[in-house]
C-alpha cells in the first residue's frame, strides 16, 4: 500500500513538473526533488515494497533526530519562497513540517509516525502544485 502512494506521488511529480513555467530554477526542483527522497523514502526496507527516509532514521535520536529534519525540511519552504509560492502554500508547507516535528519527536511513536507522515514529499507536491498553477 505504501509503495502504491509513493508511486502515485511520483507521478503526480511528473506531471506537475511538465506543467511548470520556463522560469522555475530547475536545479532547484531536482534539490528539492533530492532532499524530499532522502528524508521521506530513500530506502527500501528489505524483503518489502515500503520505504522510508532518513527523517524516521534520525529521529530515534531523542529530539536532536527530529529537531535536525526540521530544520533540513525547511530548506524546502525556502527553496518554495525563493521561487515564489504563494503564502498560503508557505504556510501549509510550514504546517507540515510542525507536525512531522512535534508528532515524530513522541518517544517510539514518533518513529512510526515518520515513516508514515511523508511531510517533505507532500511539501514538494504543494509547492509544484503552486508553481504550475500560476504558470496555466
Amino acid at each position: 500500500m505504501a509503495s502504491d502512494t509513493a508511486a502515485a506521488l511520483s507521478t503526480d511529480l511528473e506531471t506537475l513538473e511538465d506543467d511548470l513555467p520556463a522560469t522555475v530554477d530547475d536545479g532547484a526542483i531536482d534539490r528539492m526533488r533530492f532532499v524530499a527522497h532522502t528524508l521521506d523514502e530513500g530506502i527500501r526496507i528489505p524483503g518489502t515494497d515500503a520505504r522510508v527516509g532518513l527523517d524516521p532514521i534520525v529521529g530515534i535520536l531523542p529530539g536532536a533526530g527530529d529537531t535536525a529534519a526540521a530544520v533540513v525540511s525547511l530548506y524546502l519552504v525556502v527553496e518554495a519562497a525563493r521561487m515564489g509560492v504563494s503564502r498560503s502554500t508557505l504556510l501549509r508547507m510550514l504546517a507540515n513540517v510542525g507536525v512531522d516535528a512535534v508528532a515524530g519527536s513522541v518517544p517510539v511513536l514518533g518513529v512510526l509516525f515518520d515513516s508514515f507522515w511523508k511531510a517533505n514529499a507532500w511539501n514538494l507536491e504543494l509547492a509544484l502544485e503552486d508553481l504550475a498553477a500560476e504558470h496555466n
